[in-house]
């Protein structure tokens, strides 16, 4: 059987550590390191993501600063929010929550959050930095640099390993992929234009699956043994529950946990680290502005 890895653990770690790291910055500097969310519109997955960010901030003695803003507002407007907090001292990190609604490009705002403030890793400098040898981006998008966490902290040796990344977004598959890379894995991306997907799938040592496609990846399809991270969630209708559904992975867990060596539950693997990196990435950003 799988060795299950319990990301709620080991987010609880980072946090604890983040704690840690926050404490010692307002003691030693008076610093209190800021996280401003901004969200447009009032879509419902939109604010109970927001939520809990802005919760998770408390908890660990971040400062978050909430940016509300309607529906309708211009892009001109939006980037002047953007601006204004770029050039706001108490403000060490900004998100914008994603998607945006129609009417703006995401790409123009998220390229107007400065580089030294991009928290979640997606401005085109970090992104291109972290595609580029020996070039380090300030900020790594938090997903990924979850994955890479579970890995790390699970005793997962990653160097001169195989890796297969299922899926090529730019938020979690493109990033993962370039990481892996970094950490000297030979890595292959699997896409919905991959003829015999499986058959490239069995060969990895490590699977990072982010496809979006409940269930998609079957116990048959996973080396004896491999490491597999599962960042897919997604809902299927489910009559035994109350709420009518339940959530699953892109991986077939009962199967996979009969043939991996290590793998990680949905919900309760990937999800919780994602918020953890984000609360580190905005102390890393806080203490990057003391040393410079």
């Amino acid at each position: 059987m799988a060795q299950i890895i319990d990301g709620k653990a080991i987010a609880a770690d980072v946090r604890r550590e983040v704690a840690a790291d926050v404490a010692a910055l307002s003691s030693a500097h008076g610093l209190v390191p800021g996280l401003a969310v901004v969200i447009v519109g009032s879509r419902k997955d939109s604010q109970t993501y927001v939520n809990m960010k802005r919760k998770a901030c408390a908890e660990v003695g971040i400062c978050s600063i909430d940016v509300d803003l309607p529906e309708d507002i211009s892009e001109t407007a939006l980037v002047a929010e953007v601006h204004r907090l770029n050039a706001d001292p108490a403000v060490h990190g900004i998100l914008v929550q994603l998607p945006l609604p129609k009417h703006i490009n995401e790409e123009k705002i998220l390229s107007e959050i400065s580089i030294e403030k991009d928290v979640d890793g997606f401005h085109p400098l970090n992104i291109g930095k972290l595609a580029m040898k020996g070039r380090e981006p300030l900020f790594v998008p938090c997903t990924p640099k979850g994955c890479m966490e579970l890995l790390s902290r699970s005793g997962v040796t990653v160097k001169g390993k195989r890796a297969v990344v299922v899926g090529r977004s730019n938020i979690v598959g493109l990033p993962v992929s370039l990481l892996l890379l970094k950490a000297d894995a030979t890595v292959s991306v699997v896409h919905s234009r991959t003829p015999d997907p499986e058959s490239i799938v069995r060969e990895a040592d490590i699977v990072i699956a982010a496809a979006g496609q409940a269930m998609m990846i079957k116990g048959d399809w996973i080396k004896p043994g491999a490491a597999v991270i599962d960042v897919g969630t997604n809902s299927i209708d489910d009559p035994t529950r109350k709420s009518g559904y339940r959530l699953v992975g892109d991986v077939d867990f009962a199967a996979a946990s009969k043939v991996a060596g290590y793998l990680t539950p949905v919900p309760g693997g990937v999800g919780p680290m994602t918020v953890a990196m984000l609360l580190k990435n905005t102390v890393d950003g806080a203490k990057r502005g003391i040393v410079e």
